[in-house]
């Protein structure tokens, strides 16, 4: 399922974060590798990103990124 959301927290050493959306109640679990841009991929806490989820529990939360996109502006 695809929505937007902003990066609620972001970890560069560990290469993963937390996005928060009304349609992933208590955050969505994003790694590094799903991020589509070219480079070295990462995100910014308070980013606006579109996103497409899946839902499973991966480190605590009850949703997964399946693809994160920088949101254009």
């Amino acid at each position: 399922m695809g929505t937007t959301g902003k990066v609620q927290f972001w970890d560069d050493e560990e290469g993963w974060g937390v996005i928060d959306s009304s349609e992933t109640p208590g955050g969505c679990w994003a790694h590094f590798s799903v991020i589509s841009m070219d480079g070295y991929r990462t995100l910014t806490a308070g980013q606006a990103v579109d996103f497409d989820w899946e839902q499973g529990e991966q480190d605590g939360y009850s949703y997964s990124a399946a693809e994160v996109r920088l949101t254009i502006t």
